[in-house]
This record gives structure tokens, sequence and C-alpha cells, in this order.
């Protein structure tokens, strides 16, 4: 069975976040403005993107 994927995307930056934010942005390897990053479709990866669901952008991939 393939894991599910999903592509987050970073639509704004995280200046002037707080650093809680921040962090978790770099944990979810989201650097720079407009550059997907493909994860696995987890749990935990879904707690980080609720945080931080005002900064970015999701799409399932198939």
């Amino acid at each position: 069975m393939a894991t599910k994927q999903i592509k987050v995307t970073l639509k704004k930056s995280g200046i002037g976040s707080n650093e809680r934010q921040k962090k978790t942005l770099l944990g979810l390897g989201l650097r720079k403005v407009n550059r997907p990053k493909v994860l696995v479709d987890s749990p935990a990866t879904r707690g980080m993107i609720t945080k931080v669901s005002h900064l970015v952008t999701v799409e399932d991939l198939k």
C-alpha cells in the first residue's frame, strides 16, 4: 500500500509570526515563499499544518 502524500506551499512569510510558528515552518521544511514541499500525510504533519494554516496552502496528491 502506498502512503498518501500532500503538497504544502508557503504562501506568506513567517516574518512577524511568533517563534513557535517559525519553528513549525522549519519543521515542515518550508523556507521560501512559493516553494512547495511534498510530505507524507500523517496526523503529526496535519497538526503542524493546522498551526500555520494561515501561512500555507495544502493540496492532496494522488
